[in-house]
């Protein structure tokens, strides 16, 4: 026969082991409020994830004319004349390949700036539309 006390521990136990059963789920109103807050996070990190792209793109720009124009400057200081193309540049070793426009996209060539006495290429800017975050025309970079 069980005894007082131990029917009251076991009713106790029971009960506790009921309540724990039950509450080991989320209710519904608890996971929408979870969705919620990740939505918001969401919204706040895409807008941000965007512009840091663009700003990547304009970093590798800025690279890339930088380099192309020191390349320029390197082969009119050495042969005393500007290249035909930007093609001689790469061909005649003062740069690797000729870098794509990283904001234009690969297949839009760069825009060649002439030089109106000699000839050849003076100058090299980029064929994109659009301004940049600076709110300069990318055309005038």
């Amino acid at each position: 026969m069980i005894s007082a006390r131990e029917r009251t521990r076991r009713r106790w136990m029971g009960h506790r082991l009921r309540i724990g059963r039950r509450d080991a789920g989320f209710t519904l109103i608890e996971l929408v409020v979870v969705l919620f807050i990740v939505g918001l996070l969401a919204a706040i990190a895409v807008p941000s994830v965007s512009g840091a792209l663009v700003r990547a793109r304009e970093a590798a720009l800025i690279e890339n004319l930088s380099v192309m124009r020191r390349a320029i400057d390197d082969y009119r200081g050495d042969l005393g004349l500007y290249p035909p193309d930007l093609g001689t540049l790469a061909e005649a070793r003062y740069i690797s390949i000729v870098p794509d426009d990283p904001v234009a996209g690969e297949d839009v060539d760069w825009l060649v700036i002439e030089d109106q006495d000699e000839g050849g290429v003076r100058d090299v800017r980029s064929a994109a539309t659009g301004v940049g975050t600076n709110g300069v025309a990318y055309r005038e970079w």
